[in-house]
């Protein structure tokens, strides 16, 4: 998957129904309002509730940086 794939602006988090950024060096989705990270495993996003891992406080941030930095 890649930041300009169509596909990234219709998923959503399926817990808060919010949009998702793309951690393509991670190949995974994020979820900034609930701290929750979603796999993506071989280009098919895993957006399954339970597939969310749970991202600390420091990795929060940290993916935060990153995502401002891609952003601009």
């Amino acid at each position: 998957m890649n930041p300009d794939d169509p596909l990234l602006a219709l998923l959503a988090c399926p817990l808060d129904k919010g949009p998702l950024s793309l951690l393509a060096e991670e190949e995974a989705l994020y979820n900034p309002r609930l701290h929750l990270s979603y796999p993506i495993v071989d280009g098919i996003p895993q957006l399954l509730p339970s597939s969310g891992r749970k991202v600390g406080a420091d990795d929060h941030e940290r993916l935060l940086t990153r995502l401002k930095a891609s952003a601009t």
